[in-house]
């Protein structure tokens, strides 16, 4: 079975104190196992307390053409929370150096998978330079904006809950200051 799998990006397992338990590959996390993985987000905020959101290209598996978190992905076999943080922010948003401040993690259920979710915030960063694959476009979106957006079905699930629970609230008006 593990030849089957042998050039298929392998995840790291973890229980929902985010302790490492295993390992399984992609495929496999994504078949609606429900195999607990640790993924990163980084949430973009500008001066005008805007929110940076990506277009997921129509080439992914998962909810093509669907706006979402700036930047997100999987945390590797053997690679710290800090390092796939910038990791996927150089692969998905040509961004190089950047600060974050860590939001919290949370446990988050699809059909397909579940994933444990270390969400930060960023609000000062190089630059934004789109050129993948991964993402069609990305923007800054105001709060009405990102409303009718969610009233519309233009939002990833996910980033409405952490939209809802890190934002919605007030909380990055509290950290900025």
């Amino acid at each position: 079975m593990v030849q089957k799998y042998k050039k298929e990006e392998w995840l790291p397992l973890v229980n929902e104190q985010g302790e490492l338990v295993g390992k399984a590959p992609r495929s496999v996390c994504h078949s609606g196992s429900k195999l607990l993985h640790p993924v990163v987000h980084l949430h973009i905020q500008n001066e005008k307390n805007e929110i940076f959101l990506q277009k997921r290209s129509m080439k992914k598996d998962l909810l093509p053409g669907l706006w979402d978190t700036a930047v997100g992905g999987h945390i590797g076999l053997n690679e710290k929370i800090e390092e796939a943080l910038k990791r996927e922010a150089r692969e998905e948003l040509g961004i190089r150096d950047f600060e974050a401040r860590f939001n919290g993690s949370y446990l988050w259920e699809s059909p397909r998978e579940k994933e444990l979710v270390f969400s930060f915030l960023c609000t000062r960063y190089d630059r934004i330079h789109i050129d993948n694959d991964e993402v069609d476009s990305g923007r800054f979106w105001s709060r009405p904006e990102i409303k009718e957006g969610i009233a519309r079905n233009l939002l990833t699930p996910n980033f409405i809950h952490e939209y809802q629970t890190f934002f919605h609230t007030g909380f990055s008006e509290k950290i900025k200051n």
